[in-house]
């Protein structure tokens, strides 16, 4: 028997989209250090420009850090509206080439090009047809990576930022994984990645040198995951019709809490990043969830159903403090806050990864 022809993924991203639209929209704004967001105390970035990139802004970043940072930083407003409409642009040009599309984010997405509609003769020339076609349709830059699967592809897409594309073809894809930060790698957030180096794990070369019993006892159900993509294999396909159910973060303290302010001060970090993904991904639901993992390793929730969507960052965070607050002053120590979002509307496909639980 012979084995399937591997798949054409090509992996889509917009360069610092929010903030290269209102870039492209106004100007005066061009070659400066520009944040989507709200400038407020309790404000937070949505988006930055590559200007603002480079003083370390970046989007999840509460305003006054990115100010300290950068002072320079000129806060635009987000207008959802106009970016919605521009993403319709673009996944209008993906649907000339292809039906496989897997939305992430309004500028983020797979597509499956092994049988591309415009008759192209290779996954790079497609890819490189539909950032001309982005480009020629809206004034804005795009990045691809091209693969043979999808955990391939959104590696590679990062690989030539801004406005290039990369390929990993199968000859290369296994080699190449190894020689990259386990930190880069999908799935391997912040905490995952220092727990890795403290294991001696720093490189795709490391992680694959580790046996699968090793990895299940070290991380447990993501195992699996691990020991494959070391390898660069991926069998996900493409899913046009995957929906996100919900977003959540949640974050692991140095030592067990038990000040009113410290507890409040964590959850509300972790609404920020929550309403960091709602405001990019143009998700918004109705159901707040607050986790607690007590010291002793006790674990208890806390949820509220509102009637209409919670659409702001004030409503997210209010809702979330209130529920904390209901479990406050605590009778002990609280090692991990987490705060979810979830019951989204039936229409709404918003599909990024979550947020991967972190240290604090």
């Amino acid at each position: 028997m012979t084995s399937p022809a591997p798949r054409k993924i090509i992996h889509i991203d917009m360069d610092a989209f929010f903030a290269s639209v209102e870039q492209r929209d106004d100007p005066s704004l061009r070659g400066l250090p520009v944040a989507v967001g709200g400038r407020a105390a309790r404000g937070v970035v949505a988006a930055a420009s590559y200007e603002a990139r480079a003083f370390g802004v970046r989007s999840a970043l509460p305003s006054v850090t990115a100010l300290r940072r950068c002072p320079d930083l000129v806060f635009v407003k987000p207008r959802f509206e106009v970016y919605k409409a521009v993403s319709r642009q673009i996944h209008a040009i993906f649907a000339e080439f292809t039906p496989l599309i897997q939305p992430l984010s309004l500028d983020e997405a797979y597509l499956d090009v092994t049988a591309n509609l415009a008759g192209l003769p290779t996954a790079w020339a497609t890819a490189k047809a539909i950032r001309a076609r982005i480009r020629e349709e809206t004034g804005l830059t795009a990045s691809a990576g091209i693969s043979y699967n999808k955990f391939l592809a959104k590696l590679a897409s990062d690989h030539r930022k801004p406005d290039g594309q990369f390929a990993v073809t199968p000859d290369m894809g296994a080699a190449w994984v190894e020689t990259l930060p386990v930190a880069r790698f999908h799935g391997v957030g912040p905490v995952t990645a220092r727990k890795m180096e403290r294991l001696g794990i720093v490189t795709g070369a490391d992680l694959r040198a580790q046996s699968i019993d090793f990895l299940r006892a070290n991380f447990g159900s993501a195992a699996d995951w691990y020991f494959h993509i070391a390898r660069g294999e991926d069998d996900r396909p493409v899913n046009p019709d995957r929906v996100r159910k919900s977003s959540g973060s949640e974050t692991t303290f140095h030592h067990d809490l038990t000040e009113d302010e410290e507890i409040e001060a964590g959850v509300q970090r972790m609404a920020d990043d929550v309403w960091a993904w709602c405001a990019k991904a143009q998700a918004f639901g109705r159901t707040v969830t607050v986790k607690v993992k007590y010291g002793d390793f006790q674990q208890i929730t806390r949820s509220q159903t509102v009637a209409g969507a919670i659409d702001s960052h004030a409503a997210l965070s209010e809702t979330a403090r209130a529920l904390i607050r209901s479990v406050l002053p605590t009778p002990k120590g609280i090692r991990l806050v987490g705060v979810t979002v979830s019951n989204f509307p039936a229409a709404e496909g918003a599909t990024l990864p979550l947020f991967e639980a972190r240290q604090s």
